[in-house]
């Protein structure tokens, strides 16, 4: 009986560290993205206050849109077949490794993402 409950609080232990790995990983991507003074809100008003952290809601909101692209994949069940459960685990919306904080964004207003979805 103690083998078996220390294997369960083994993976439960095992699972819980996922998920914080998951939260760590949004951490980091805010770390980056509102990279000025440490990751604190800047300016000694409210409104100054209020526009960096809108800004910061509309760039968390722009990566997110992964998760679109994402739901786009799995619903190929030749796909969703292939991920184990350790996969399913492991996935996330917030893919950001395309973000460039340091350059130039050029963005095209007149041309919206192909997610299948008909208007």
């Amino acid at each position: 009986m103690f083998v078996a409950e220390y294997v369960a609080a083994s993976e439960l232990r095992r699972e819980i560290h996922e998920g914080l790995q998951v939260v760590e990983n949004w951490n980091s991507a805010n770390t980056d993205l509102f990279y000025g003074s440490a990751g604190t809100i800047p300016g000694s008003d409210k409104e100054h206050q209020e526009v960096c952290m809108l800004s910061l809601h509309l760039l968390q909101s722009a990566l997110v849109i992964n998760t679109q692209l994402l739901q786009a994949v799995l619903r190929d069940s030749a796909w969703a077949a292939k991920l184990t459960d350790e996969d399913g685990r492991a996935l996330s919306p917030l893919f950001w490794a395309q973000v460039n904080p340091y350059g130039r964004f050029r963005l095209d207003m007149d041309s919206r993402l192909d997610l299948g979805v008909s208007a």
